[in-house]
Parts: structure tokens; sequence; C-alpha cells
């Protein structure tokens, strides 16, 4: 299934504009305008394919409408990504940015495209158990990687707001439900209420990326079948990366790993997958929490509260999505689900804080 069509109207940018402001940053282009395609699987920052002869590259701005003050913020990306690579080399090169929002209507930035296997269920229904097990382990690896960054030798010890991130977050989350909530959602009083009497003191800061799934990671093709581990080319979608508490980051993206027993269990929660996390040999959550505590010396963690929080998060970022859809801000089909998803995304965090 392809991930990219033609320019939604909505979203659609004077290309010619913006081609000439990037050959005074990028001087070795093709002398031809680049031919455009958008990627249609995110459901945040809008992402498109330049297509120049001979050279791929991509582009990220944020999306049309309204917007939470603080989210879809370019330099946020821009900053993480050129500040973690030399300890964290699974990171595409920024080649331009750009805060003049003349230009295309909003500031955006382009990096280089990397080539390779982004792993989606329709795309890896026929890994064997033994290829899916060396895919979970580089999954929580590379994550224990981004953890274990020396943000002092990075130069991202300011970066944060410091002590405070869980409880930052756990405020700031429920705001911004309480902002975007509409009538056909559930007000989610009770595990708001819950989260704030159960959270607990940061554990650590570290440099954490916000959206760590496997449909963000671009895997070289050719290791996927090797004998070795999978090699991660690089890591998309920063948006959302921070100075924070790391297991925040890993009960955020728990969220999203389906396990193959939901189907049976919580089945309306499985049909939330986006990622081939339910397959034989992917680890299980439990399996994913185990080997991260292992890699980062952690012990005894009280998994609860993070996988309330994520499970809540998720519901927060997906109403957001949905409140613009039901404003008309965006005619994206994709979105259509979103506000059926919330329901059954609140639900699930109600059931898991028992």
């Amino acid at each position: 299934m392809t991930t990219e069509s033609n320019v939604r109207d909505e979203d659609a940018f004077d290309v010619e504009r913006m081609d000439s402001w990037l050959r005074a940053e990028i001087t070795d282009l093709p002398d031809s305008l680049p031919h455009i395609t958008q990627f249609t699987r995110g459901a945040s920052n809008l992402t498109y394919r330049l297509s120049y002869p001979g050279r791929e590259l991509v582009l990220r701005r944020p999306p049309q409408g309204t917007k939470a003050a603080s989210a879809h913020d370019m330099g946020r990306e821009v900053h993480v990504i050129t500040h973690v690579r030399d300890q964290f080399p699974f990171v595409p090169t920024v080649r331009a940015y750009c805060t003049e929002e003349s230009i295309i209507g909003s500031s955006f930035y382009v990096m280089d495209y990397l080539d390779g296997t982004i792993l989606r269920p329709d795309n890896a229904a026929n890994f064997t158990p033994e290829i899916c097990q060396k895919v979970g382990r580089v999954y929580v690896d590379r994550w224990a990687d981004l953890h274990s960054i020396d943000i002092d030798r990075a130069g991202l010890s300011g970066w944060g707001k410091g002590p405070g991130y869980v409880e930052r977050q756990i405020r700031g989350w429920s705001d911004r439900y309480r902002r975007a909530r509409t009538d056909d959602v559930p007000d989610g009083e009770t595990v708001m209420s819950w989260l704030e009497a159960n959270r607990p003191a940061d554990v650590a800061a570290c440099v954490i990326h916000g959206d760590w799934r496997l449909d963000n990671m671009v895997m070289d093709s050719e290791s996927l079948l090797g004998e070795g581990d999978p090699v991660v080319v690089g890591v998309l979608d920063w948006e959302m990366a921070t100075i924070g508490d790391p297991l925040m980051d890993v009960g955020a993206a728990l969220a999203y790993w389906i396990d193959a027993s939901d189907a049976d269990v919580d089945p309306a929660f499985a049909l939330l997958k986006r990622q081939p996390s339910d397959l034989p040999g992917m680890p299980t959550r439990q399996d994913i929490m185990n080997r991260y505590e292992q890699r980062m010396g952690f012990t005894n963690v009280d998994w609860t509260f993070y996988e309330v929080y994520g499970l809540f998060r998720l519901a927060v970022i997906l109403q957001q999505i949905w409140a613009r859809y039901v404003a008309g801000q965006t005619s994206n089909p994709a979105f259509a689900p979103f506000g059926q998803a919330v329901r059954v995304l609140v639900d699930r965090a109600a059931r898991t804080r028992q």
C-alpha cells in the first residue's frame, strides 16, 4: 500500500516560491522544479516528498487550522535532530530550516529522504517469528540508546523546563483535553483525577522522543532479512521530543503497542493497530518493559501509572485532531474514525487504572 499521494488542496503550497528559497540554502539542486507528493500516514505535522532529478528530499511543516500553542514547532524538531546526531546517528540530516512564514504560509524544514523500510501491518505480515524477535530487540535497544545520551555533551542541558516533568505532563494533557473536547466523547474526569492523584516523581531527565513507534523507524531493507539485527537508518517525527522523564516516554509508546492477545481480550483497542506489533515473535508490552528496565538499570517499576498516562495522552492527541475535523478545518478522511478511537482509549485508561 502506498504511503504517498497527490497533495491535498488544503495542504498545497507555492512550489516555485519554496524552490526559489531552497536554492539559496542548497546550492547543488538540479535545475528543475521538484515533483511533490504528500505522505498520507501522518496525523499531525504535514510531510511532503520533494523529488528532484537524482535528489530526494522531505519537507515538514505544521498542519493548517487551529493548533495547540506549543505544538508543531519546526524549530523543536530541527533543534533536537541536529543536537543528538553525534551520539545518536539514527536521524535524518537537516538541509534547511525556514522561519519566514511568507514562503509557504508556515515555517518548515527540509531534510534528506531516508531510503529503507518502515514497518507497517501491510508490509510485515510475512515476517518470520525470528525476524520479529530481532525487530523487537532493536526497537527497545535504540530507545535505550536515545535515553542514554549525555545531554550536557549534546548541548541540550538547558533545553527542557527542568524538574517537574511528570506534573507538567498530567496537567498539560488534562487541560488540552478539556479545551479540545467535543460533545461526542467522554469527559475523562475520572481518569484525569486518578492521574493527578497517583503521579510519581520524575525518575530522571533525558532526551525523549515522545512518539517512539515502529512506523517512525526507517530500517535498512536488506538487514531485515539478514542474520544479524536489523539496522536502523533513521528515526522520524521528532515534534514531541524534549528533555523529560524516560518512563513517561515508554508509557506513551505502550499505548500504540497492540499485543496479539488484545484481539481476544480487548478487540476495540486492537482495532487501533497501526504497527505490526501483534505478529508472532514480536515482544508483548510486558516484554518491552522488562527489556527496557534491563537495558536502563531500572528495577521494580510500577508501570500502571505510565500505561494509563500513555492511553490518556494518545486520546488527547487524537481528540485535538478530531476537534479540527469536526470543525471542518481538515478534510483528511483518515481522521474520520478518531472520535470513536478517543472513546476506546479513554475507556481503556479507566479500566487499566483499576
